[in-house]
């Protein structure tokens, strides 16, 4: 398990990590029984049976929507003191047994492509990855990455209208240009859609140094991500009654 969400990881694919920590018989899953849902739906490992199965993958898919991580207690019967932090859902298992599913949702930290190898581009690089975010240099000849939430182009004048158009073209949500205001705003005039590139990139926050302008950047990315839904989990919707087995 440690070694398929270790690919995981490398590749930036989300996934909600499955881990019953009680069981309360008769259940067919044991504490310590794992499973990985991925954003497809598809399982792997072992949770319990069908009905198990089903709500975890329900709640897990939902949890990758907000980003948030729960505890899940599947029972057959009414829980009549539902505790904070804890999302019950009730199904008719026919083996009866409950079961408490920590579900910890993984989700990549947001992708920063940075061109140039000066020291902003360094630095953006090097306080981007201390502040959390995946921030990785790229060549002049790398497209951004398919799922990049910025791209900032620091490679003082070189190949920078056709790094603009690409990151352009790719609709990545945040675009910076790290230049005067007066060499900037010529370099996006000439682009379709230049409007949408930050120039100079970063806050006004009286940034001089190169690690200070990395920083303002880095906060001006931040400023511009949409707010997480942080929508309350819903219970999933059990099998009709009598299908299934829930926990055994």
């Amino acid at each position: 398990m440690n070694d398929r969400t270790q690919t995981l990881r490398s590749r930036r694919t989300p996934y909600v990590l499955a881990t019953v920590v009680r069981a309360e018989r008769p259940t067919s899953a044991k504490t310590g029984d794992r499973a990985l849902v991925l954003p497809d739906g598809t399982m792997e490992g072992f949770v319990g049976g069908e009905c198990a199965e089903s709500a975890v993958r329900d709640q897990a898919l939902r949890l990758l929507e907000s980003g948030e991580s729960t505890l899940l207690r599947i029972t057959p019967g009414a829980d009549a003191s539902p505790l904070e932090g804890l999302v019950t859902v009730t199904n008719p298992c026919l083996s009866g047994g409950t079961l408490d599913v920590f579900l910890e949702t993984v989700i990549p930290p947001a992708l920063v492509t940075v061109y140039g190898d000066g020291p902003v581009a360094r630095a953006l690089v090097e306080v981007g990855r201390a502040a959390g975010f995946d921030a990785r240099p790229a060549g002049t000849a790398d497209p951004p990455g398919p799922d990049a939430a910025a791209v900032v182009v620091a490679t003082h004048g070189r190949d920078e209208e056709a790094l603009l158009t690409a990151a352009l073209r790719a609709g990545v949500p945040y675009i910076g240009l790290i230049a005067s205001r007066k060499r900037g705003a010529a370099v996006t005039a000439s682009l379709d859609g230049g409007d949408r590139v930050s120039t100079p990139a970063g806050l006004d926050i009286g940034a001089r140094t190169a690690p200070e302008i990395a920083l303002s950047v880095l906060a001006e990315i931040m400023s511009r991500r949409p707010a997480p839904d942080r929508a309350p989990a819903r219970p999933a919707a059990g099998p009709a009654e009598g299908g299934g087995h829930c926990c055994g």
